[in-house]
């Protein structure tokens, strides 16, 4: 990755892969996942497979995926290098893309490289990172640099007249999608609980004016620790890090869980670049960090490190939404989670005939109230403790409803099953929740709330 900081800047990338065909079957084409332009404003990206050059082409099983056809098949263990190169650019003045100055830009973890998905087929495999490589990047010599991995212990090269930096920083695959963050920044440092926040702003600011959405961000983290296991190589350290520029700095559009939870009526100001980072807006004062707590999650859980993450269904694409909300909850106090199962209760007919099929957003806020039926049922404890096997256990490799099941039915001791059944399986969600979230304005508690089977 190369920073150039020009009155028009750009960022070049260029990915290199050294693949083997470690199937048992030659394969003629290659799909991948390109960075989606709602996101991204980049000009045409170029492959060269070997010294060819490759053309992309449509995926013909899902429209945001591209495929690369090669020019004769690619023979089982046969080694081949696959070269991928893009400028990210600025946006236009109608675009709501990522955007970035001369003396600053980030590139959030998920999005921005490209992700080598695996073939088709029930027994298909491939397409997860290997276990270690290296990102170099390549920015001005006075821009501050965080990123992902471990910064690798050769020194740092400058050149030029401009004084650019070369990092060299070994990523593995413990430390998820890569990420960068990068500017003329000025630069503080606070303490929130165990946590040491990492001040970034564009001009001189008092690190106590932000102490309220560090420490804010801290309990998320901590809550997040509790709930799903403590995240791999947790350093505590935490940054909060202000937009190179407010256009494109949060995604543009909340997504259909985020509208259900909490609303269209929130303006945002604050979204997670990382795992243990945070980009806000400074422009209002003390950003509001309950905001962040989607991306938090979503990072959080692991969704993305494996491309299956991108086709879950319900009730399980709706853990990330769940587990925000569980950040929203440690942001803002207890009486956020009966607030926002009344939210979601709204969302669901009372009375659904049996035959028919569901809306959409009906299946989204019955599969985050599933989870909440889970904590009832079976208390915070197993729920915690089930939910941190099951993420361990599948790590990298996605899991589904019966990777759920298994782990809670090893915690319970118990048939979750049919307390599955009991919600996916029948129109709307179990009377007895119903009637007690929506006849009580008590602030319950998953073990004061006890899930009944019949």
């Amino acid at each position: 990755m190369q920073f150039v900081p020009a009155p028009q800047p750009v960022i070049r990338i260029e990915g290199i892969y050294q693949l083997k065909n470690t199937g048992n079957q030659p394969l003629t084409s290659l799909e991948l996942r390109l960075a989606g332009r709602r996101r991204f404003h980049f000009s045409d990206p170029a492959a060269q497979w070997d010294k060819t050059a490759l053309t992309f082409a449509a995926s013909p099983d899902n429209p945001r995926n591209v495929v690369l056809n090669f020019p004769q098949p690619w023979t089982v263990s046969a080694k081949h290098t696959l070269r991928l190169t893009v400028e990210y650019q600025r946006p236009g003045s109608n675009e709501t893309a990522l955007s970035f100055t001369p003396d600053a830009f980030f590139l959030p973890a998920q999005g921005w490289s490209p992700e080598l998905l695996p073939a088709r087929g029930i027994f298909a495999t491939g397409g997860v990172p290997p276990k270690v490589w290296d990102l170099i990047v390549r920015v001005p010599g006075n821009f501050l640099v965080h990123t992902s991995g471990q910064t690798s212990k050769q020194p740092e090269k400058n050149s030029g007249k401009a004084g650019e930096r070369t990092i060299h920083v070994k990523q593995s695959f413990q430390d998820g999608y890569p990420f960068i963050v990068a500017g003329h920044y000025v630069a503080g440092t606070l303490l929130a609980g165990p946590e040491t926040v990492n001040l970034w702003t564009r001009s001189p600011q008092d690190p106590e004016t932000l102490r309220q959405p560090s420490e804010a961000l801290a309990r998320a983290i901590q809550a997040y620790n509790s709930t799903f296991g403590v995240r791999p190589k947790d350093s505590h350290q935490l940054w909060i890090v202000e937009c190179p520029d407010l256009v494109g700095c949060f995604t543009s559009t909340a997504s259909n869980f985020s509208r259900l939870t909490s609303g269209d009526q929130e303006k945002p100001s604050a979204e997670m670049a990382s795992q243990d980072t945070a980009m806000v807006d400074l422009t209002g004062g003390a950003p509001e960090i309950a905001a962040a707590a989607p991306s938090l999650a979503s990072s959080w859980l692991g969704y993305g490190q494996n491309p299956g993450f991108f086709e879950q269904t319900p009730p399980l694409y709706a853990l990330p939404a769940f587990a925000a909300s569980r950040g929203r909850e440690a942001v803002e106090g207890s009486q956020v989670r009966p607030q926002i199962i009344r939210r979601l209760l709204r969302a669901i007919p009372a009375n659904s005939a049996a035959r028919q099929p569901e809306a959409d957003d009906v299946v989204r806020a019955k599969s985050i109230l599933f989870f909440y039926g889970l904590q009832d049922r079976y208390g915070q404890q197993v729920f915690s403790a089930a939910l941190t096997h099951m993420l361990e256990a599948r790590t990298g490799r996605g899991f589904d409803l019966d990777d759920l099941i298994a782990a809670f039915e090893q915690e319970a001791h118990q048939n979750v099953a049919q307390f599955v059944r009991l919600w996916m399986k029948h129109p709307g969600v179990p009377q007895d929740f119903r009637v007690r979230y929506e006849n009580s304005a008590a602030s319950l508690t998953p073990d004061t709330a006890k899930e009944s089977i019949p």
